[in-house]
């Protein structure tokens, strides 16, 4: 019954989000319109959007950016048809390839590998130094995230089960809130807002510690199965450009930094600092056999998904897990690792 629930609660926002149209300036009547759903985490994504380098490789077409919080809600609006392309952590594409959602989507990009800009945080005051201490704590976090995820594997390594602490489902901004006014002990989230934590509270683990004991958690790029089969050539463009902010990221930091913090609402020397507590690879490594893979040959991060799907199955957030062929039929490698060079 508790899948069943999920569905209809889908089907509700889903309805809700298919009602809605945003319009952007700049548009042109007339252009057929490319709809990417982003977030505002440091990323490469940000670069590409303020940058307008998408509008510039593609005059042909209207760029609509659409900003959401949380991968759910990307996975929403998947499912609602209302996306393209779009950016989410590495768990709810797992929960967006397995039953019971089945999203047709294939993964084309891996944006960053989470680090310190994701963590487990407790506040100042609470007396809580471990992970251990959060036993019967209100611990937030927005669910079917990869801070989720991370919570969870965070629990589960300390001999704690989700039904052992108070688990609160809240996006980044209202964990802020709930976090000022003492509504909540701990939470596991991403920057920007997680910097903001951490100013009254201290990390009791990073994703970067759980990649490292083989939890690891991605932010990637994903593609609906019938945009990329109708136009593989802007799904090139739009990796090309994806590519060059990963390259702009590694040789600039700063012009990075600069069009990331315009995005975000920080200081350029702020927003350096966050994308430096990330894990941002080459064009070169996203295109290699350990993630995406090459073209006919999908990668590692196939085995990662899986793995993920079966933690979410065996934590009872999804009825079973994934097998590791739909995973591999999901990463898009049409044109790896040339496109990635162009």
């Amino acid at each position: 019954m508790r899948f069943k629930a999920v569905l209809a609660a889908l089907a509700v926002a889903t309805m809700a989000l298919a009602g809605c149209s945003v319009d952007q300036p700049g548009q042109e009547a007339g252009k057929p319109t490319i709809r990417i759903g982003y977030q505002t985490f440091p990323s490469g994504d940000l670069v590409v959007k303020n940058n307008r380098w998408l509008e510039e490789a593609l005059p042909d077409y209207n760029i609509k950016w659409v900003k959401f919080d949380s991968g759910a809600d990307v996975n929403t609006a998947f499912i609602a048809k209302e996306l393209d392309f779009g950016a989410l952590g590495s768990s709810p594409v797992a929960r967006g390839l397995s039953a019971p959602l089945n999203i047709p989507y294939k993964v084309a990009f891996v944006l960053d590998v989470a680090g310190d800009n994701e963590a487990l945080v407790a506040r100042n005051g609470t007396g809580i130094d471990t992970i251990a201490q959060l036993k019967g704590k209100r611990v937030a976090t927005p669910f079917a995230s990869t801070a989720h995820y991370s919570l969870l594997a965070a629990l589960a390594q300390n001999g704690l089960s989700p039904s052992d602490v108070q688990l609160v489902d809240l996006q980044p901004q209202a964990i802020l809130a709930a976090w000022d006014r003492g509504d909540i002990d701990a939470a596991y989230t991403w920057l920007p807002t997680l910097d903001d934590l951490r100013k009254s509270g201290k990390d009791l683990i990073t994703s970067r510690q759980l990649a490292k004991d083989g939890k690891p958690t991605l932010d990637l790029g994903v593609v609906a199965d019938q945009f990329a089969t109708e136009h593989p050539d802007i799904v090139d463009v739009w990796r090309q450009q994806e590519a060059r902010a990963l390259t702009l990221i590694k040789d600039d930091p700063a012009a990075a930094a600069k069009a990331v913090a315009a995005e975000i609402g920080l200081s350029p020397e702020q927003t350096e600092g966050q994308i430096k507590q990330g894990v941002f690879l080459t064009p070169e490594q996203v295109g290699s056999p350990e993630w995406l893979g090459s073209d006919g040959k999908p990668g590692n991060i196939a085995v990662n998904l899986q793995s993920a799907s079966r933690f979410l199955a065996d934590q009872k957030q999804i009825p079973s897990a994934a097998s590791l062929e739909t995973f591999q039929d999901a990463i898009y490698t049409k044109g790896l690792p040339g496109v990635l060079s162009q």
